[in-house]
């Protein structure tokens, strides 16, 4: 199986646990991936609750030389990386291919900001979690546990929201008046239109 294209994924306001384990199995599938906005991922309880987790997961280390590690990361990106990386078995070589196809980032920078992105239903936290339950953000989590980036990709997506809200306006604008000018030139187009239906031309002329 050949998968070219790799799929982009905007991570705001996803369960972190559900969208990893599908990304896992499309990475070992074949499948390129890139993950974007990780800060903006969710995880199921509150922030307290993940705190005290995350702070007794940084215990674990080696007893006699903690430098070799594990390593416990503060990057949104990076804890959601690693988080995928125990879902794909990377001590094997296949596993290893797998964590390769993987890109994480926070925020979405360049050239992503240009291309569309999709969501993962199934992972959605509005569609999995009740409404009356807590969940933490991941940039809170990464916030307090020593992340030093949380006000620069703030203030960068917030430039980056106002230049994709001027694209969209023009895009509208563009569209409203191609609309105005096919109705324009709707009476002009009947005769024409008429004779390419009954040639077996299913779409109009003001359609192209």
């Amino acid at each position: 199986m050949v998968l070219e294209k790799p799929i982009l994924i905007d991570c705001r306001d996803h369960l972190m646990g559900r969208l990893a384990s599908i990304v896992a199995k499309e990475l070992l599938a074949g499948q390129k991936i890139i993950l974007v906005r990780c800060e903006e991922m969710v995880i199921s309880g509150s922030l307290v609750r993940n705190q005290t987790k995350y702070a007794q997961f940084r215990n674990k280390r080696m007893n006699t030389n903690p430098r070799r590690g594990p390593f416990h990361f503060k990057s949104p990106a990076r804890i959601v990386w690693r988080t995928i990386r125990g879902m794909v078995h990377q001590k094997t070589a296949r596993g290893q291919a797998a964590i390769g196809r993987l890109s994480t980032f926070e925020g979405i920078p360049h050239p992503y900001d240009k291309m569309k992105r999709q969501v993962i239903p199934s992972a959605l936290r509005v569609l999995r979690l009740k409404p009356n339950r807590k969940y933490t953000v991941v940039k809170d989590l990464a916030n307090n546990v020593g992340w030093k980036h949380k006000d620069l990709i703030d203030s960068l997506e917030d430039k980056r929201r106002a230049k994709s809200q001027v694209y969209f306006d023009k895009k509208k604008a563009s569209a409203a008046l191609a609309k105005k000018a096919e109705a324009a030139g709707a009476g002009e187009l009947a005769e024409v239109n008429k004779i390419l239906s009954l040639s077996g031309y299913g779409r109009s002329l003001s359609g192209y």
